[in-house]
């Protein structure tokens, strides 16, 4: 048997992220669905999550709170301040806080909820979430325990790969991971309009550019080898792989990547130190 949760699950929020979750919970068995709860506005999102995975909704949060022991803050970061404040009086030592809202820092939600003695931890995870394969790093309070921790992770590896960092790695986390899924989406649609450059049709090169990148990633998962070494086994002396290769070290690829990783880094430390001066 694997990990159970203990006692109910709530989230505040049911989007897209906060179904992922879901999903991936019920499909590992950590809790039933009868024990869940989502609050959400969105008559239609509720109705959605009642009838497709059985979970009890809510149209207002102040529901989930005296219900459940752990509880997800799966809101837009831009109306977090709010959530936390209206709920301040709810929330008591009971409550692991799980708050996946991107650029808020732990400092906001404990400084908000002082004295409550909730423990918090907050998680970058990414979009292929939705295909349960996202990747996610997890960052505990400084209330939170290694219980916690373990509760946290077990939840977000029910639906992808998690990491536990120190908080100070998240921006990089969001730089590479939270963004790394849009830097692959342009990747296939240069290589699908390369393929249509070259005489393929679209639908043709759409099909044949998906295989190889979900391949090539099968590949370097399943044998570990460095890929380095991958790409060596491609790249056979004065043929076409080497001749493509080199235009692409002569444009820079590797540093127009590296540049791009470290710019959305960066825009994400701005955001954070904007939350916290707008306290929100």
């Amino acid at each position: 048997m694997g990990m159970k949760l203990a006692g109910k699950l709530g989230f505040v929020g049911g989007g897209r992220m906060a179904e992922a979750m879901i999903k991936g919970i019920l499909r590992a068995e950590l809790i039933s669905a009868g024990d869940i709860l989502v609050a959400d506005p969105d008559e239609s999102r509720r109705t959605l999550l009642r009838k497709q995975y059985g979970v009890t909704v809510h149209p207002e949060a102040e529901a989930v709170w005296p219900a459940c022991q752990t509880v997800v803050l799966a809101v837009k970061p831009q109306i977090m301040g709010k959530l936390l404040e209206r709920s301040r009086g709810q929330v008591t030592g009971q409550h692991l806080i799980i708050s996946i809202a991107a650029g808020i820092p732990l400092s906001l939600i404990e400084g908000t909820l002082a004295g409550s003695g909730c423990r918090a931890i907050r998680v970058m995870p990414n979009t292929p979430a939705i295909v349960q394969e996202s990747a996610s790093a997890l960052s505990g309070g400084g209330q939170a325990t290694p219980e916690d921790l373990a509760t946290a992770k077990a939840i977000f590896d029910s639906f992808g790969t998690s990491v536990i960092l120190d908080e100070r790695a998240l921006d990089a986390v969001t730089g590479l991971s939270g963004s790394g899924p849009a830097y692959v989406f342009s990747f296939i649609e240069a290589l699908t309009d390369a393929g249509v450059k070259t005489g393929l049709s679209r639908p043709v090169a759409e099909k044949l550019v998906l295989q190889t990148v979900l391949g090539s990633v099968k590949l370097a998962m399943e044998t570990g080898e460095h890929p380095a070494q991958l790409r060596a086994m491609v790249t056979s002396p004065g043929g076409t792989t080497i001749a493509g290769l080199h235009v692409m070290a002569r444009a820079g690829f590797a540093g127009i990547i590296m540049d791009a990783v470290e710019a959305a880094a960066n825009r994400s430390r701005e955001l954070g130190a904007e939350q916290k001066a707008s306290g929100r």
